[in-house]
């Protein structure tokens, strides 16, 4: 279109709208004109650098991207998987993640992780969710060692079990509750509170308890009474978060036994780490039976929460986590996670020990037991 063109049109639209400043619409037109040519031409420009530098660049024509999360937003740091590492389809990232490109997207933790913590009078239950730590629930102590060292959370998050109230052998009155510490029962009288684990999840409505006779026994917590049926003879038993897979001991070794199988292994723990202890047992089975994760027996009768490594069951070799540096405990999870708790982070695995990311623990349950972790 030519200058000449360009008057005549404007002059046929003037003859038929009211009048107006021509020669000021036009300069804007111009002025338009000119700045789209310039942002395309910078835009190309742009193009032409990142090719040649690898680099990609994206334009924004205005700035209404996603706002920076506030400075204490829970986030999870996203490691990529190490090679070789079994790997399925990413898991869905949901708020609150962060990443580097590259890297593997990851499903926050989007449960509840449960951790122990006491003060001078009470046993304190921790609930973490999303980052954020509150108080559930304070169980008085009473001038006693059983409730702190007894107190344990169901697999689904939805129970207390504590022994109180012991002679001096230490055994007591077995305690229920919710979460919160409401609805409490007494189920027992006479159940063992001492010891490296006093009392053990099956599922989340069994319970197994040590007797003053020195039984084991199965306690049905929604009933109140013994399960009919269990042998109650295996020491140092341990099942997966559903119930399914028990881990247990007898006179030809530890197993693992589940729906339609039953496998011995072997587990030789470290010679150096060894005579501090006194032995070792399983403290959790995965949902599928095929590892067990270890922790050492105290040579006191006070609890511990803690476990050092995974054996494979079929193999009886000690699985090589993708982690550095000490580990205090391994869980293994009713989602199909593996939380490996280190000295201020919980680093999360998928089923086939693939890194998803560490969740930076809360800075009041640092050092604290793991207790359970609901999703």
């Amino acid at each position: 279109m030519n200058d000449q063109r360009l008057r005549l049109d404007l002059a046929d639209l003037a003859g038929e709208v009211e009048p107006v400043d021509l020669r000021d619409r036009t300069l804007r037109a111009s002025r338009r004109l000119g700045i789209q040519r310039a942002v395309a031409t910078s835009a190309a420009a742009l193009v032409l650098i990142g090719a040649a530098t690898g680099a990609a660049f994206v334009i924004r024509p205005d700035a209404t991207g996603p706002a920076p999360l506030p400075a204490d937003t829970p986030s999870i740091t996203v490691v990529p998987t190490p090679t070789g590492s079994p790997s399925g389809p990413a898991p869905t990232v949901s708020p609150g993640t962060s990443g580097s490109p590259g890297a593997p997207t990851v499903k926050v933790l989007t449960g509840t992780l449960y951790y122990l913590g006491r003060t001078s009078k009470d046993a304190v239950v921790h609930a973490v969710q999303g980052g954020a730590d509150r108080t559930v629930a304070r169980i008085p102590l009473g001038g006693e060692p059983c409730v702190g060292n007894s107190i344990t959370v169901s697999p689904d998050g939805q129970r207390l079990a504590w022994v109180e109230d012991a002679d001096t052998a230490g055994f007591g009155a077995l305690m229920t509750a919710a979460i919160d510490g409401t609805r409490k029962r007494k189920l027992a009288t006479e159940v063992g509170c001492l010891g490296s684990r006093a009392l053990v999840w099956m599922g989340s409505d069994r319970l197994l308890v040590r007797q003053n006779d020195g039984a084991s026994v199965l306690m049905n917590v929604v009933t109140g009474k013994p399960v009919d049926g269990d042998r109650g003879q295996e020491p140092d038993r341990c099942w997966s978060a559903d119930g399914r897979y028990l881990a247990a001991a007898d006179e030809s070794g530890p197993f693992v036994s589940g729906p339609g199988s039953r496998r011995h292994y072997n587990y030789e723990p470290p010679s150096e780490d060894a005579d501090k202890y006194d032995g070792w047992s399983a403290r959790s089975v995965s949902m599928d039976g095929r590892y067990v994760a270890v922790g050492w027996k105290g040579t006191d009768p006070s609890r511990r929460d803690d476990s050092h490594a995974v054996v494979e069951v079929a193999t009886s070799k000690v699985k090589k986590l993708p982690v550095n540096g000490e580990v205090r405990n391994i869980l293994f999870t009713s989602d199909k996670l593996i939380l490996v708790q280190k000295a201020d982070r919980v680093v999360v695995l998928d089923a086939g020990f693939g890194v998803l990311g560490e969740v930076v623990e809360a800075r009041d349950t640092r050092g604290l037991a793991l207790l359970a972790y609901a999703p």
